[in-house]
């Protein structure tokens, strides 16, 4: 089903691999590190075996969360995670923005209240959306410790909806992976699948994206169409 434009009322964000750039990042990162071994091993493109390994480890590791979740374990890895946050170094963390997010921001909020809803722990999300002064766009930020359940649970998207003031129904969950969309479509929303980060077309539509675009700007060019109203 194609995306009804008339229903929107509120838009939720995912933020890894949705408005920030984390699968170049970490592509860069393996691809680096296999750089001084690649000949050895006779791999030719370490830059495609690396995006590759990337988008190959989504799946994995969004069910490993799943369980943690599910388990109610997630709490104690969360609180894992802060610790060892705290004992490195993070002010000069590099985060990357999306292509594009800038300027689908800034325009989005000036018709529709928006939201972030991201599995990310709330230290590092808040870190990214301050380097790059987001946090003025969203009315509120959602991230893997706010409800009992994270994505693809639909309580994540649900809190954020009503923090807007509006229905789940109301909103579009836009994401790059099976969990944003699967949490939409639980919590009765419309969803968007972004092909700039760690999903691919066959599984954004197996999980029932109700439209699969490549990037934030064809998502721009959706939603505000030139000479639309």
């Amino acid at each position: 089903m194609p995306l009804d434009l008339q229903r929107i009322k509120g838009l939720c964000f995912d933020v890894d691999g949705t408005i920030c750039d984390t699968d170049d990042a970490w592509v860069e990162k393996i691809t680096d590190f296999f750089q001084p071994v690649a000949k050895i091993v006779k791999c030719q493109k370490p830059r495609q075996f690396a995006r590759w390994l990337v988008m190959a480890a989504e799946s994995p590791m969004n069910l490993v969360m799943y369980w943690l979740d599910t388990l109610s374990l997630d709490d104690n890895f969360a609180r894992l995670f802060t610790r060892m946050v705290k004992r490195r170094e993070y002010k000069n963390t590099a985060f990357r923005l999306m292509r594009g997010a800038n300027e689908l921001l800034t325009m989005a909020e000036k018709k529709y209240p928006l939201a972030v809803v991201s599995a990310r722990d709330e230290k590092t999300t808040m870190m990214f959306l301050e380097q790059f002064s987001l946090s003025k766009h969203f009315v509120e930020v959602v991230t893997s410790q706010t409800c009992e359940r994270t994505k693809p649970y639909p309580m994540p998207v649900q809190h954020a909806a009503n923090a807007m003031g509006l229905q789940a129904r109301d909103c579009v969950m836009i994401g790059d992976t099976t969990v944003d969309i699967l949490a939409g479509r639980r919590a009765g929303a419309q969803t968007v699948g972004l092909l700039c980060g760690f999903g691919t077309e066959k599984e954004l539509k197996k999980a029932g994206a109700d439209v699969v675009l490549n990037d934030l700007e064809e998502l721009q060019a959706l939603l505000f169409p030139v000479g639309g109203n």
